[in-house]
Protein backbone atom coordinates (compact mmCIF):
# COMPACT_ATOMS: atom_id res chain seq x y z
CA UNK A 1 0.00 0.00 0.00
CA UNK A 2 2.93 2.78 0.64
CA UNK A 3 4.18 2.40 -2.87
CA UNK A 4 0.42 2.98 -4.30
CA UNK A 5 0.31 5.54 -1.65
CA UNK A 6 3.90 7.45 -2.74
CA UNK A 7 2.18 6.89 -6.35
CA UNK A 8 -0.65 8.66 -5.92
CA UNK A 9 0.68 11.53 -3.72
CA UNK A 10 3.17 12.23 -6.55
CA UNK A 11 -0.23 12.34 -9.50
CA UNK A 12 -1.60 15.00 -6.78
CA UNK A 13 1.35 17.27 -7.15
CA UNK A 14 1.99 16.84 -10.52
CA UNK A 15 -1.95 17.71 -10.68
CA UNK A 16 -2.50 20.72 -8.38
CA UNK A 17 -0.66 24.06 -7.58
CA UNK A 18 -0.31 23.04 -4.10
CA UNK A 19 -1.51 20.83 -1.48
CA UNK A 20 -1.80 21.00 2.16
CA UNK A 21 -0.68 17.78 4.51
CA UNK A 22 -4.14 17.62 6.76
CA UNK A 23 -5.71 17.13 2.82
CA UNK A 24 -3.21 14.48 1.46
CA UNK A 25 -3.60 12.57 5.52
CA UNK A 26 -7.52 12.28 4.48
CA UNK A 27 -7.62 11.53 0.93
CA UNK A 28 -4.96 8.50 1.73
CA UNK A 29 -6.79 7.87 5.06
CA UNK A 30 -3.15 8.39 7.39
CA UNK A 31 -1.74 10.73 9.91
CA UNK A 32 0.09 13.66 9.37
CA UNK A 33 3.30 12.31 10.51
CA UNK A 34 3.11 9.38 7.63
CA UNK A 35 2.46 12.16 5.24
CA UNK A 36 5.16 13.74 6.37
CA UNK A 37 7.55 11.10 5.81
CA UNK A 38 6.17 10.01 2.51
CA UNK A 39 7.43 13.50 1.76
CA UNK A 40 10.55 13.29 2.91
CA UNK A 41 10.63 9.96 0.53
CA UNK A 42 9.65 11.27 -2.50
CA UNK A 43 12.54 14.04 -2.04
CA UNK A 44 15.17 11.32 -1.46
CA UNK A 45 13.82 9.96 -4.69
CA UNK A 46 14.76 13.03 -6.52
CA UNK A 47 11.31 14.96 -6.45
CA UNK A 48 12.08 18.75 -5.68
CA UNK A 49 9.18 18.95 -3.36
CA UNK A 50 8.77 22.36 -1.71
CA UNK A 51 7.21 23.33 1.86
CA UNK A 52 5.66 26.72 2.22
CA UNK A 53 4.22 27.81 5.64
CA UNK A 54 1.74 30.40 6.77
CA UNK A 55 -1.77 31.60 4.49
CA UNK A 56 -1.81 29.87 1.40
CA UNK A 57 1.01 27.67 1.47
CA UNK A 58 1.38 24.01 1.49
CA UNK A 59 3.42 21.22 -0.65
CA UNK A 60 4.17 21.45 -3.93
CA UNK A 61 6.64 20.50 -6.73
CA UNK A 62 9.44 23.24 -7.23
CA UNK A 63 8.57 25.54 -10.04
CA UNK A 64 9.65 25.01 -13.29
CA UNK A 65 10.70 21.44 -12.51
CA UNK A 66 8.09 19.98 -14.74
CA UNK A 67 7.22 20.81 -18.33
CA UNK A 68 3.63 18.68 -18.23
CA UNK A 69 1.84 19.07 -14.99
CA UNK A 70 0.14 15.24 -15.44
CA UNK A 71 1.75 12.17 -15.73
CA UNK A 72 -1.35 11.13 -17.87
CA UNK A 73 -4.29 12.95 -19.75
CA UNK A 74 -7.69 12.78 -18.75
CA UNK A 75 -8.91 10.87 -20.94
CA UNK A 76 -5.82 8.11 -20.75
CA UNK A 77 -6.93 8.03 -17.19
CA UNK A 78 -10.56 7.61 -17.49
CA UNK A 79 -9.44 4.25 -20.08
CA UNK A 80 -6.84 3.06 -17.05
CA UNK A 81 -9.85 3.48 -14.51
CA UNK A 82 -12.35 1.83 -17.26
CA UNK A 83 -9.95 -1.15 -17.19
CA UNK A 84 -9.32 -1.71 -13.89
CA UNK A 85 -12.88 -1.15 -12.70
CA UNK A 86 -13.60 -4.00 -15.24
CA UNK A 87 -11.61 -6.46 -13.57
CA UNK A 88 -13.82 -5.54 -10.53
CA UNK A 89 -16.77 -6.89 -12.55
CA UNK A 90 -15.43 -10.57 -12.24
CA UNK A 91 -13.80 -10.21 -8.68
CA UNK A 92 -17.36 -8.59 -7.08
CA UNK A 93 -15.15 -6.58 -4.89
CA UNK A 94 -14.10 -2.62 -5.64
CA UNK A 95 -10.78 -2.60 -4.99
CA UNK A 96 -9.11 -1.83 -8.22
CA UNK A 97 -11.42 1.01 -8.64
CA UNK A 98 -10.73 2.38 -5.23
CA UNK A 99 -7.06 2.14 -5.75
CA UNK A 100 -7.43 4.48 -8.95
CA UNK A 101 -9.88 6.91 -7.36
CA UNK A 102 -7.12 7.25 -4.71
CA UNK A 103 -4.20 7.51 -8.10
CA UNK A 104 -6.53 9.90 -9.63
CA UNK A 105 -6.88 12.18 -7.15
CA UNK A 106 -7.20 15.95 -7.95
CA UNK A 107 -9.25 15.17 -11.60
CA UNK A 108 -12.91 16.37 -10.79
CA UNK A 109 -14.18 13.99 -13.59
CA UNK A 110 -13.09 11.01 -11.93
CA UNK A 111 -15.09 11.68 -8.12
CA UNK A 112 -18.12 12.83 -10.02
CA UNK A 113 -18.33 9.50 -11.45
CA UNK A 114 -17.97 10.90 -15.15
CA UNK A 115 -16.72 7.90 -17.06
CA UNK A 116 -17.71 7.79 -20.60
CA UNK A 117 -16.31 4.01 -20.62
CA UNK A 118 -18.32 1.07 -19.07
CA UNK A 119 -16.53 -2.75 -18.92
CA UNK A 120 -18.34 -5.29 -17.38
CA UNK A 121 -16.36 -8.69 -17.78
CA UNK A 122 -18.81 -10.76 -15.70
CA UNK A 123 -21.03 -13.34 -16.85
CA UNK A 124 -23.91 -15.92 -16.21
CA UNK A 125 -21.10 -18.29 -14.77
CA UNK A 126 -20.09 -14.93 -12.42
CA UNK A 127 -20.30 -16.84 -9.49
CA UNK A 128 -17.88 -20.07 -10.75
CA UNK A 129 -15.62 -17.72 -12.52
CA UNK A 130 -14.70 -15.27 -9.53
CA UNK A 131 -13.21 -18.21 -7.35
CA UNK A 132 -11.05 -20.09 -10.20
CA UNK A 133 -9.98 -16.51 -11.56
CA UNK A 134 -8.61 -16.26 -7.90
CA UNK A 135 -7.13 -19.45 -7.67
CA UNK A 136 -4.93 -19.17 -10.72
CA UNK A 137 -3.50 -15.69 -10.45
CA UNK A 138 -2.56 -17.19 -6.75
CA UNK A 139 -1.16 -19.84 -8.95
CA UNK A 140 0.77 -17.91 -11.27
CA UNK A 141 2.28 -15.58 -8.67
CA UNK A 142 3.33 -18.37 -6.19
CA UNK A 143 4.61 -20.97 -9.04
CA UNK A 144 2.40 -23.31 -7.66
CA UNK A 145 0.55 -25.94 -9.62
CA UNK A 146 -3.14 -26.44 -10.20
CA UNK A 147 -4.86 -29.83 -10.30
CA UNK A 148 -8.35 -29.69 -11.70
CA UNK A 149 -10.64 -32.12 -13.88
CA UNK A 150 -11.26 -30.45 -17.66
CA UNK A 151 -14.08 -31.46 -20.04
CA UNK A 152 -13.25 -31.38 -23.71
CA UNK A 153 -14.96 -32.85 -26.28
CA UNK A 154 -13.14 -36.17 -26.04
CA UNK A 155 -13.75 -36.85 -22.52
CA UNK A 156 -12.64 -35.82 -19.24
CA UNK A 157 -9.58 -36.34 -17.17
CA UNK A 158 -7.82 -34.70 -14.30
CA UNK A 159 -5.07 -32.49 -15.81
CA UNK A 160 -2.06 -31.03 -13.60
CA UNK A 161 -0.32 -27.56 -15.01
CA UNK A 162 1.78 -24.94 -14.11
CA UNK A 163 0.38 -21.89 -14.81
CA UNK A 164 1.71 -18.43 -17.01
CA UNK A 165 -1.38 -16.89 -17.98
CA UNK A 166 -4.88 -15.78 -17.08
CA UNK A 167 -6.81 -14.53 -20.68
CA UNK A 168 -9.64 -13.02 -21.51
CA UNK A 169 -10.64 -13.84 -25.10
CA UNK A 170 -13.60 -14.67 -27.42
CA UNK A 171 -15.87 -13.54 -24.54
CA UNK A 172 -14.64 -16.60 -22.46
CA UNK A 173 -11.90 -16.60 -19.65
CA UNK A 174 -9.10 -19.18 -20.74
CA UNK A 175 -5.65 -20.29 -18.46
CA UNK A 176 -2.03 -20.64 -20.67
CA UNK A 177 -0.20 -23.75 -18.76
CA UNK A 178 2.47 -25.77 -19.01
CA UNK A 179 0.53 -29.44 -19.11
CA UNK A 180 2.05 -32.08 -17.51
CA UNK A 181 0.17 -34.87 -19.29
CA UNK A 182 0.94 -33.42 -22.58
CA UNK A 183 3.78 -32.16 -22.01
CA UNK A 184 3.37 -29.03 -23.31
CA UNK A 185 1.92 -25.54 -23.36
CA UNK A 186 -2.03 -26.03 -23.54
CA UNK A 187 -4.98 -23.08 -23.66
CA UNK A 188 -7.77 -24.12 -20.82
CA UNK A 189 -11.13 -22.81 -20.77
CA UNK A 190 -12.26 -22.13 -17.07
CA UNK A 191 -15.91 -23.20 -17.46
CA UNK A 192 -14.67 -26.36 -18.54
CA UNK A 193 -12.52 -26.79 -15.43
CA UNK A 194 -13.75 -28.12 -12.54
CA UNK A 195 -12.42 -29.72 -8.85
CA UNK A 196 -10.00 -26.83 -9.24
CA UNK A 197 -7.43 -26.60 -6.65
CA UNK A 198 -4.00 -25.30 -5.76
CA UNK A 199 -1.62 -28.80 -5.70
CA UNK A 200 0.68 -27.62 -3.34
CA UNK A 201 3.77 -28.35 -5.11
CA UNK A 202 5.97 -25.35 -6.26
CA UNK A 203 7.45 -25.21 -9.75
CA UNK A 204 9.99 -23.25 -11.32
CA UNK A 205 9.25 -21.04 -13.84
CA UNK A 206 10.29 -22.24 -17.56
CA UNK A 207 10.69 -20.10 -20.24
CA UNK A 208 6.93 -19.57 -21.09
CA UNK A 209 6.11 -18.00 -24.92
CA UNK A 210 3.32 -15.76 -25.11
CA UNK A 211 0.13 -17.70 -26.77
CA UNK A 212 -0.22 -16.94 -29.90
CA UNK A 213 -4.10 -16.09 -30.17
CA UNK A 214 -4.66 -15.31 -33.81
CA UNK A 215 -8.36 -16.46 -34.82
CA UNK A 216 -6.67 -18.95 -37.34
CA UNK A 217 -3.88 -20.28 -35.50
CA UNK A 218 -6.84 -21.38 -32.60
CA UNK A 219 -9.53 -21.67 -34.68
CA UNK A 220 -8.08 -22.80 -38.47
CA UNK A 221 -11.41 -22.78 -39.92
CA UNK A 222 -11.47 -25.29 -43.00
CA UNK A 223 -15.08 -25.87 -43.79
CA UNK A 224 -16.87 -23.71 -46.42
CA UNK A 225 -20.52 -23.13 -45.42
CA UNK A 226 -23.10 -22.00 -47.68
CA UNK A 227 -26.57 -22.19 -46.33
CA UNK A 228 -29.93 -20.13 -46.96
CA UNK A 229 -31.82 -17.94 -44.20
CA UNK A 230 -35.03 -16.57 -43.64
CA UNK A 231 -34.85 -12.83 -43.43
CA UNK A 232 -35.71 -12.54 -39.73
CA UNK A 233 -32.40 -14.47 -39.20
CA UNK A 234 -30.36 -11.36 -40.31
CA UNK A 235 -29.73 -9.74 -37.12
CA UNK A 236 -27.94 -13.07 -35.88
CA UNK A 237 -25.78 -13.34 -38.88
CA UNK A 238 -24.97 -9.60 -38.64
CA UNK A 239 -24.38 -10.04 -34.75
CA UNK A 240 -21.97 -13.40 -35.35
CA UNK A 241 -20.38 -12.82 -38.52
CA UNK A 242 -21.10 -9.28 -40.39
CA UNK A 243 -22.99 -7.96 -42.71
CA UNK A 244 -20.55 -9.38 -45.65
CA UNK A 245 -21.16 -12.84 -44.41
CA UNK A 246 -24.64 -12.74 -47.09
CA UNK A 247 -26.31 -11.25 -50.12
CA UNK A 248 -30.11 -11.30 -49.99
CA UNK A 249 -31.60 -12.84 -52.92
CA UNK A 250 -34.31 -11.83 -55.01
CA UNK A 251 -37.21 -13.40 -52.94
CA UNK A 252 -35.97 -12.14 -49.73
CA UNK A 253 -34.11 -14.81 -48.03
CA UNK A 254 -30.21 -14.68 -46.96
CA UNK A 255 -27.70 -16.83 -48.98
CA UNK A 256 -24.83 -17.22 -46.18
CA UNK A 257 -20.90 -17.92 -47.19
CA UNK A 258 -18.55 -18.34 -44.04
CA UNK A 259 -15.45 -20.27 -43.16
CA UNK A 260 -16.50 -22.70 -40.24
CA UNK A 261 -13.87 -24.58 -37.89
CA UNK A 262 -16.17 -26.83 -36.31
CA UNK A 263 -18.65 -30.14 -37.94
CA UNK A 264 -20.34 -30.81 -34.70
CA UNK A 265 -20.39 -26.68 -33.62
CA UNK A 266 -21.51 -26.04 -37.22
CA UNK A 267 -24.63 -28.80 -36.80
CA UNK A 268 -25.43 -27.34 -33.43
CA UNK A 269 -25.43 -23.66 -34.49
CA UNK A 270 -27.60 -25.15 -37.56
CA UNK A 271 -30.17 -26.72 -35.33
CA UNK A 272 -30.16 -23.12 -33.30
CA UNK A 273 -32.17 -21.72 -36.46
CA UNK A 274 -34.91 -24.47 -36.91
CA UNK A 275 -36.66 -24.70 -39.71
CA UNK A 276 -35.54 -21.13 -40.72
CA UNK A 277 -32.27 -22.19 -42.32
CA UNK A 278 -31.39 -24.90 -45.00
CA UNK A 279 -27.43 -25.99 -45.35
CA UNK A 280 -26.65 -26.33 -49.07
CA UNK A 281 -22.87 -27.05 -49.07
CA UNK A 282 -20.40 -29.62 -48.02
CA UNK A 283 -22.92 -31.73 -48.90
CA UNK A 284 -21.42 -34.41 -46.87
CA UNK A 285 -22.36 -32.22 -43.78
CA UNK A 286 -25.84 -31.65 -45.52
CA UNK A 287 -26.75 -35.25 -45.36
CA UNK A 288 -25.13 -35.86 -41.88
CA UNK A 289 -27.94 -33.13 -40.60
CA UNK A 290 -30.73 -34.52 -42.22
CA UNK A 291 -29.88 -37.65 -40.51
CA UNK A 292 -29.70 -36.28 -37.67
CA UNK A 293 -33.26 -34.64 -38.00
CA UNK A 294 -34.40 -38.23 -38.86
CA UNK A 295 -32.96 -39.44 -35.35
CA UNK A 296 -34.35 -36.19 -33.66
CA UNK A 297 -38.11 -36.89 -35.24
CA UNK A 298 -37.71 -40.70 -34.60
CA UNK A 299 -37.21 -40.27 -30.42
CA UNK A 300 -39.88 -37.99 -30.31
CA UNK A 301 -42.16 -40.49 -32.00
CA UNK A 302 -41.08 -43.02 -29.87
CA UNK A 303 -41.58 -40.85 -27.00
CA UNK A 304 -44.78 -39.92 -27.81
CA UNK A 305 -45.84 -43.64 -28.13
CA UNK A 306 -44.12 -44.25 -24.73
CA UNK A 307 -46.52 -41.72 -23.17
CA UNK A 308 -49.73 -43.31 -25.26
CA UNK A 309 -49.06 -46.73 -23.38
CA UNK A 310 -48.30 -45.32 -20.23
CA UNK A 311 -51.58 -42.78 -20.23
CA UNK A 312 -53.96 -46.54 -21.75
CA UNK A 313 -52.64 -48.23 -18.73
CA UNK A 314 -54.64 -49.93 -15.84
CA UNK A 315 -55.11 -48.22 -12.31
CA UNK A 316 -55.41 -51.47 -10.06
CA UNK A 317 -54.62 -49.28 -6.91
CA UNK A 318 -57.50 -49.81 -4.37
Amino acid sequence: MKIERLIGILSILLQKDTVTAPELAECFEVSRRTINRDIEELCMAGIPIVTRQGQGGGICIMEGYKMNRTLLTNVEMQDILAGLRSLDSINGTNRYGQLMEKLSAGSSDFMTGNQSVLIDLSSWYKNSLAPKIEMIRKGIDGCIELDFCYYSPKGENRRIIEPYYLIFRWSSWYVWGWCKTRKDFRLFKLNRMEDLCLSGNKFEKRKAPVPDLQDEKIFPGGIRVKAVFEPDCKWRLVEEFGTESFRELDNGKLLFQADYTDKENLITWLLSFREKAVLLEPVEIREELKKAIRKMQDKYEEYEVYKEEETDGTDQTD
